[in-house]
């Protein structure tokens, strides 16, 4: 009866979701204050039933009710309770179930806490944001639907993916989704400003925390995705260049480009178009992800449908909302006129050339994700893009952009002086460029992109470190100490995000060019040296665990004869999905992993182990973590909450509805 009250709800919250895309915008067209008012309640209403529904599949899982097929699918008696929660959203149905949850709840906050936009603004925001809703409940109750229920339920589950039972893959997916669907809420301010014709520097005050929060959550979603596939997978990296994990990029890039160009608009009433153009594109390369992942056109570890009918649907959706926002803005681009002027030499200078680097970059990324694709539909030929063409492309974006960061966060809007700016910094780059000079010397074989990430990370944090201290004026160390714990949490968020980017580039750095991999057959209690450690393969066990079996290796670690660490790398086993997964071994320290995998066993009695050392790779977490951490304050900041000089107000026109 549950599972029906579920199913009930959510097509309760689609006829909802449908009359608030229409009401209000006609009560903001028509000015009616009491068909603008309706769009609040309905948004909670939307929410709340939404809440209800997947609250129902939930209950549907943890207590294994087997008459529903997608529990059939992706459950068993034997799951540990936590992967039972996770179940519902490690799957199609689910995940978009999940994914409508967002959607409704980033509408139901814009109502909660957007008191401070003007009336109209609003009802056409939440309007825009309940059809984008209503589109993907459409989608979720005709294709996909999760409460569907089986005529002869089955007496057990045939569990879920063995590769999802894992705690980074339980909370990975919903802060990537709460990142994707946040970008809807900067897009449905997009579309909302080009209806009423009007971008101004309240506009991109309104749209910064909405954008801050959705990049947040990425930035959280992709390094757990990163970890988990760093430690899970068994293949040693972090970083693949799978099509999902480039369709996760994307989005966040075009993200950190809105964020600053939205800055302009709201500092300078400036790149108005541009950042209309960008709150488009990062909601459209999101429903691009959406896409790839469940339409079966690319193949991945992380894809969750191969239906094309489902796929069509998908597209179907990408065309309307992307086609139609790119149409209006087609239409409304001449009413945008900038109203701010600036120099070459400024801060907005400096924006512009962020925001062109990381839109670039991101449709590089876009291209070779599909030309795959593009070249066996349109040249029938078969080809692979991998690692190697990602890193050769994207690097000098990356690289140019860390390069002017440090600069441009400390440029005066509208006219600058570089050498005045450069000043405080002559000192920085000249410490940063002879530490990479040492690496250089240091090292012996390697490549040059370790000490070109030393320079470059060393360059971003004392850059960032520097801005700050610089904001705090003139006066005595202790005087601007002071100062420096009054500063707004907006400056500190600024700093600790660009810190903890050089962080995550000079990891990324040492990773690639200082790890070393040993692949050899070991017997029981034979030992090998790797990097300064003895590693002994003291012994093979076999371990049943909840609902798996493991062949589980005991590696005794040593340096200079003092014991490092026991490490028990493991192959699993999950006999009701039929999948093995392998389950890496790491000694976590500050400056480097011991990662250990075992293999399979050989005919001479011996066992495969892979051995990697991996230098600094906490500090890759670490930089994301500070970077989420940066974006958090900010958000905190009380000036990214509330709109300048914004009041609840209604048009002087506005009339009731007759």
């Amino acid at each position: 009866m549950i599972v029906e009250l579920g199913h009930f709800a959510l097509i309760l919250a689609f006829a909802v979701a449908l009359a608030q895309s229409v009401i209000p915008l006609v009560g903001a067209h028509k000015g009616w204050r009491d068909w603008m008012g309706v769009a609040s309640p309905m948004a909670s209403v939307q929410f709340t039933l939404t809440a209800f529904a997947y609250a129902a599949l939930t209950y549907a899982f943890v207590v294994s009710d087997f008459s529903v097929k997608l529990v059939v699918d992706n459950s068993h008696t034997l799951k540990p309770l936590l992967y039972k929660l996770s179940g519902v959203w490690g799957n199609h149905e689910g995940s978009m179930l999940l994914w409508v949850l967002i959607l409704t709840l980033f509408g139901a906050s814009a109502a909660w806490f957007g008191g401070n936009l003007p009336r109209s603004l609003q009802a056409r925001v939440l309007a825009v944001q309940s059809a984008v809703t209503a589109s993907f409940m459409a989608f979720t109750i005709f294709t996909s639907n999760p409460f569907t229920r089986l005529a002869q339920p089955p007496f057990d589950g045939t569990d879920l993916n063995p590769l999802l039972q894992d705690p980074g893959l339980a909370f990975h997916p919903p802060f990537l989704y709460l990142g994707y669907v946040g970008l809807s809420m900067a897009f449905s301010f997009a579309v909302a400003a080009l209806i009423e014709g009007r971008v101004d520097a309240a506009w991109g005050r309104w749209v910064r925390p909405w954008t801050l929060a959705a990049w947040v959550f990425l930035t959280i979603g992709i390094a757990l995705g990163s970890w988990w596939a760093y430690y899970e997978l068994g293949w040693g990296g972090y970083w693949f260049w799978d099509p999902v994990e480039n369709a996760s990029l994307m989005p966040w890039l075009f993200a950190a480009a809105l964020l600053h160009s939205a800055i302009v608009v709201e500092k300078r009433e400036a790149l108005k178009s541009w950042t209309i153009l960008l709150a488009i594109l990062g909601f459209g390369f999101s429903l691009m992800g959406t896409f790839v992942v469940r339409s079966g056109l690319l193949t991945s570890v992380h894809a969750f449908a191969t239906d094309p009918d489902r796929g069509v649907f998908i597209l179907v959706i990408l065309g309307v909302f992307l086609g139609g926002a790119l149409t209006l803005f087609a239409f409304r681009a001449n009413e945008l006129e900038a109203k701010g002027v600036f120099s070459t030499v400024s801060r907005e200078s400096a924006l512009v050339m962020n925001n062109v680097l990381l839109a670039v970059s991101s449709f590089v990324v876009f291209i070779g994700t599909m030309w795959p694709l593009v070249s066996e539909m349109v040249f029938d030929r078969v080809l692979s893009v991998g690692p190697p063409f990602f890193d050769a492309a994207f690097t000098p974006f990356a690289v140019a952009l860390a390069m002017i960061l440090p600069i441009g966060a400390m440029l005066p809007w509208k006219r600058g002086n570089l050498s005045r700016t450069l000043r405080p910094l002559w000192g920085l780059a000249a410490f940063a460029l002879a530490m990479g000079a040492l690496v250089w010397a240091m090292q012996t074989g390697s490549s040059a992109i370790v000490p070109v990430g030393v320079a470059l990370g060393l360059w971003v944090v004392m850059g960032a470190a520097t801005d700050l201290w610089m904001r705090t004026g003139r006066g005595g160390i202790a005087h601007r100490l002071g100062r420096l714990g009054r500063l707004p949490r907006a400056d500190w968020g600024k700093a600790t995000a660009h810190s903890g980017l050089g962080i995550t580039v000079f990891a990324v750095a040492a990773l690639t060019g200082w790890e070393s991999e040993d692949i050899r057959v070991l017997q029981i209690g034979e030992s090998f040296d790797k990097g300064g450690y003895t590693l002994t393969l003291a012994g093979v066990e076999r371990v049943q665990g909840p609902n798996y079996t493991s062949t589980m290796g005991v590696i005794e670690a040593t340096r200079e004869g003092e014991p490092v660490s026991i490490l028990r790398p493991e192959k699993r086993f999950y006999p009701i999905a039929g999948m093995p997964t392998t389950e890496a071994a790491i000694n976590y320290k500050i400056h480097r992993d011991l990662y250990v995998t075992l293999g399979d066993p050989q005919d001479n009695g011996g066992w495969a182990v892979r051995t990697y050392i991996k230098p600094f790779a906490n500090w890759l977490w670490m930089g994301c973590a500070l970077m989420a951490l940066g974006g958090i304050l900010s958000l905190s900041d009380r000036r990214y909450r509330v709109a300048a000089g914004a009041k609840k107000r209604t048009s002087p026109n506005a009339v009731p509805a007759e």
